[in-house]
């Protein structure tokens, strides 16, 4: 059994992923959970992952879109996404989220996650 710990999202490491997307993240031994900083007009290419996703919006707006449907999210919603759909995110306002993935972010700690940088 390992011990608890605490950490601070101001203290992390913010990876700039493109010029309008920075994420911050832990990883446990079954979860990851990451913080994101998304400015408007920014997009998440269109992926898809084994991992089922929770998104907990803490300000701002997304639209998540889906191969059958889109979402809009804003301050206080929570979206799931199931493991191995596709979807795209389109940043509509200047936003915080906090998303929860398990099993953990493998290709994140890979450094395998092409489809981010992929518009810039």
């Amino acid at each position: 059994m390992t011990a608890p710990e605490r950490y601070r999202w101001d203290e992390m490491p913010m990876e700039s992923i493109t010029s309008a997307i920075g994420r911050r993240y832990i990883t446990g031994d079954r979860v990851t959970i990451a913080r994101f900083e998304l400015e408007a007009g920014g997009v998440v290419p269109r992926h898809a992952h084994a991992n089922e996703q929770v998104s907990c919006v803490l300000s701002g707006a997304l639209r998540f879109v889906f191969d059958d449907a889109e979402i809009v999210a804003r301050a206080g919603d929570v979206v799931r996404i199931p493991g191995d759909a596709p979807h795209e995110v389109v940043v509509l306002e200047d936003t915080i989220v906090i998303d929860v993935f398990s099993p953990i972010r493998q290709d994140w700690l890979d450094k395998t996650d092409d489809y981010f940088r992929a518009r810039e």
